[in-house]
């Protein structure tokens, strides 16, 4: 967080001259002109803004109204509440929360289908691991080799939840080594709702992974980026077929379970 002292602070906060709000959706518009002072640069990450009193009165709302503003900055990752004597509603350094919760929700809805989800984190994974094959140190290696190990480590103990997450975890740590905020922020974002997906459709013993991220590694070390994306689709196609095989016996199964059971013969037979 950056140091700032109390009396700059105070300074700071005198420069924003947020205006009284005349729109029937108050909290939008009072999300926006915070919006708007961190965009032109008035706030910046580890400031505080002022005390809910002093923001109501400057956009002249209730409290309530300005609570509700600030929840919805908090959900989007732009400011973090903290309470206590020291607390208020500090401008965050920004998280991919508000990217989760759309994907999440667009998945809920219907809006992104299993295939598409599989797909379009296939399609990322390739550009992510031409990117680490070219910039992934002794150490980004050293966190891979040691994720493979805690991923047999769980598969051992018949541990599938804990394999499952160490494999999606895998990808993770590839998009981090890009350095490249952009994706590692989708990249996370799809791995959430992945990670919802599977525990969706239940786990089960892909044995086959281990064996290619040992492929996987020998080609990452090597730098050979094209045999390293080819073995990663090929192990990720694999997978798409094993997913969406387990989501339609799932469906099929829910879907037996909701229809209405058939009258038997006789009991058809007493009502003619």
């Amino acid at each position: 967080m950056r140091a700032t002292t109390p009396k700059a602070k105070a300074s700071k906060n005198a420069e924003m001259l947020f205006q009284p709000i005349r729109s029937a959706r108050a909290f939008e518009e009072i999300a926006q002109q915070i919006r708007t002072e961190l965009s032109e640069g008035r706030l910046r990450i580890g400031d505080r803004l002022p005390s809910e009193r002093a923001l109501s009165e400057q956009f002249g709302v209730s409290r309530n109204t300005l609570r509700e503003a600030l929840r919805s900055l908090e959900h989007a990752g732009l400011i973090r509440l903290q309470k206590g004597a020291s607390g208020g509603a500090f401008i965050s350094e920004g998280s991919d929360k508000a990217i989760t919760t759309g994907l999440m929700d667009m998945y809920h809805l219907g809006a992104i289908q299993p295939a598409q989800l599989t797909e379009a984190r296939i399609w990322l994974e390739s550009i992510i691991v031409r990117e680490a094959c070219n910039r992934a140190t002794n150490a980004d290696i050293a966190e891979l080799n040691a994720n493979i190990e805690a991923a047999v480590a769980a598969a051992r103990q018949g541990d599938l939840p804990k394999c499952a997450a160490e494999h999606i975890e895998f990808h993770g740590i590839l998009a981090r080594i890009t350095g490249n905020p952009i994706i590692m922020t989708v990249m996370k974002s799809v791995l959430d709702v992945l990670s919802h997906f599977v525990n969706k459709i239940g786990y089960y013993d892909n044995m086959f992974v281990i064996p290619s991220r040992r492929r996987f590694m020998k080609h990452l070390v090597e730098g050979d980026a094209n045999a390293a994306v080819a073995e990663m689709e090929t192990s990720l196609k694999r997978l798409q077929r094993a997913y969406l095989s387990l989501i339609d016996n799932v469906s099929d199964e829910q879907a037996a379970t909701k229809a209405p059971a058939k009258p038997s013969k006789a009991k058809a037979r007493r009502r003619k």
